[in-house]
């Protein structure tokens, strides 16, 4: 059964809060899709559905005629809302965003989202004690297609709002509080900004010492590049590491680490396609990414997939996937690659485009809840039939991931043809609430509970 509640107010572009139940018909441990019965499409997603896949149930390449297939994005329906786990309930936190990509939450509770189509960081001030927008200012604009938001130094009192565009990484000054830049944007580091994947996220270690940046490939499997030659292999692997990306690519299919003045530019972690999220997961160390992998090999490979991203690590791109899986269109080309490479911890259905993570802390969801992860899967386009266009929940037990991964917000899809919502990230609010944001009708969305 699903309740409207009462719409309250409106705000600046329309910051509805318009509520609903979404009571739905599994519950929180019903419904398990594990190996090859995971591999399905858009009509089997539910709330409370779980999925898990391995490295052994990976079908043969193009076993499958790989297909472009990108949905159309038409307006959300009348009195359509996004289906979520029954006990939770949804509104819209913001509606009429250019693009909203990245949500990060201030130390103060202020919630800034990156507008990258419009070049621009908005920030919203909440009222005080709720999760309602008072105030929606434009933080800074006249930006190239910014994506990653980053406080800097990290704990209570930063000095910096850090911003990855597709060429560089900026810093405005800030402290807590600011709704606009106090001041011009600093160039910290330079990026590959030449073309194809051009979303950059960002991320500090905890001591704020270190600065993470994701910078995806220019092509989907260096596509068209010469090769490099042993003598060419041996100095880049000398200076980048095992498997180190050439030509075009140098720089990219990483995940860079700088100083956070920008300078002592290494190369973190190497062969992870396009690490679209990027954060550290709380209380330790572990850096991790949500990764879309490549496309043209069938509707059901490689799987996408999120993963802790390993000091040295090499992820296999392009030249194999999901460990030592030799991408047929450079195969036999680095045999010595094979045993080297790492495999990601949770895979997900192939072209879902995870592109946001966030961890759960908080106490306001059920306590099972406590521990695991968020991620937002914007959805496929190289696929005959439609997958992704969800936000899922990774389980941990112990502190580890498990590889399963459970539908907790869906119905964004229409038909085969239609879809009227692609999320693209999480975070967690100050009253633990998890936010959404959706660049297909521009909106946040912010699932609570219990409902009410």
């Amino acid at each position: 059964m699903r309740r409207k509640r009462i719409v309250i107010g409106a705000l600046g572009m329309a910051l509805a809060t318009s509520m609903a139940l979404c009571g739905v018909s599994r519950s929180d441990t019903a419904g398990r899709r594990i190996g090859v019965a995971a591999f399905s499409d858009w009509r089997a997603d539910d709330p409370g559905l779980w999925r898990k896949i391995a490295p052994q149930d990976l079908p043969r390449p193009l076993a499958s005629e790989p297909k472009a297939s990108r949905s159309e994005v038409v307006a959300r329906p009348d009195g359509i809302l996004p289906k979520t786990l029954a006990g939770f309930a949804i509104e819209t936190f913001a509606t009429g965003l250019n693009g909203p990509r990245v949500i990060r939450v201030a130390p103060n509770g202020d919630i800034f989202v990156t507008e990258s189509p419009a070049g621009r960081v908005r920030v919203f001030r909440l009222s005080e004690g709720t999760i309602k927008p008072e105030a929606s200012e434009i933080f800074a604009g006249d930006l190239e297609r910014p994506y990653g938001l980053a406080f800097y130094p990290p704990g209570p009192d930063p000095q910096y709002l850090y911003v990855g565009t597709v060429s560089k990484v900026l810093r405005f000054p800030y402290k807590k509080g600011d709704l606009k830049a106090t001041g011009p944007a600093e160039v910290v580091a330079a990026l590959p900004g030449d073309g194809g994947h051009w979303t950059r996220d960002l991320a500090f270690s905890s001591d704020g010492k270190t600065l993470f940046v994701a910078v995806g490939s220019k092509t989907n499997v260096a596509d068209g590049h010469a090769r490099p030659s042993p003598a060419e292999i041996a100095e880049l692997e000398a200076k980048n590491g095992v498997g180190a990306a050439f030509g075009p690519e140098r720089d990219r299919a990483d995940v860079l680490a700088f100083n956070p003045d920008g300078g002592d530019k290494r190369v973190f972690a190497r062969g992870i396609r396009n690490c679209s999220g990027l954060r550290l997961r709380p209380k330790g160390e572990e850096l991790w990414c949500v990764v879309n992998e490549r496309d043209m090999l069938g509707d059901d490979l490689p799987p996408d997939y999120a993963t802790r991203v390993k000091p040295d690590g090499f992820y296999g791109w392009p030249w194999y996937y999901i460990g030592a899986n030799p991408d047929p269109r450079h195969a036999g080309a680095r045999p010595d690659l094979a045993d080297k490479v790492t495999i990601p911890d949770v895979l997900f259905q192939p072209h879902s485009a995870p592109l946001g993570i966030a961890f759960y802390e908080s106490e306001q969801f059920p306590a099972e809840f406590k521990g695991d992860a968020f991620v937002a899967l914007h959805g496929s386009w190289n696929r005959g039939t439609r997958t992704g266009y969800k936000v899922v929940r990774l389980k941990f037990k112990d502190g580890q991931p498990t590889g399963e991964y459970q539908d907790f917000l869906t119905g964004f899809v229409l038909d085969d043809a239609k879809v009227w919502g692609r999320p693209v990230d999480v975070a967690v609010a100050p009253d633990g609430s998890l936010l959404v944001s959706e660049d297909g009708n521009g909106t946040i969305w912010r699932v609570s509970y219990p409902a009410k």
